[in-house]
């Protein structure tokens, strides 16, 4: 009985983790946005399912597509505006990724301040690995690491 008990409660915490990992999904904004799934083409459809963006797609489809930004960057020049929207990769001082997900989302909150739990991890290194600019409302240009 007792291990009948055990394995369930490893089972239990393995749903339940998936389960936060899949927070962070496009499949999840989709099915929290659904109105916005349907107003882009099949093809573009098909990208953000994918969790990838192309030119034109509008700010909402790339939300769709990879979540809120972790930076944007507002740039003028002599031909306008545009802003940028930055996706990070944050990793220990060794090169080892930290994760990102919904259940390492905060940290602190006993103390009144809340913040991400990487945030706050000695050594962090921050690298810039995706970028998208808008001009307008449209997506112009993609960055990616290589």
């Amino acid at each position: 009985m007792k291990t009948w008990i055990t394995r369930l409660g490893v089972v239990a915490l393995a749903g339940v983790a998936l389960a936060l990992v899949g927070c962070t999904s496009p499949a999840v904004r989709i099915e929290k946005n659904p109105e916005a799934y349907e107003r882009l083409s099949a093809e573009q459809q098909a990208m953000v399912r994918e969790g990838k963006v192309g030119i034109g797609f509008s700010r909402e489809a790339v939300k769709l597509a990879l979540g809120d930004p972790d930076r944007v960057w507002k740039r003028t020049d002599k031909n306008g505006e545009s802003e940028a929207w930055s996706y990070t990769a944050y990793e220990t001082f060794d090169g080892r990724p930290l994760y990102r997900g919904y259940w390492h989302r905060y940290y602190g909150a006993s103390y009144g301040v809340r913040y991400p739990y990487y945030m706050g991890f000695e050594g962090r290194k921050d690298r810039e690995v995706f970028k998208v600019v808008f001009e307008g409302d449209e997506v112009a240009s993609i960055e990616s690491q290589t």
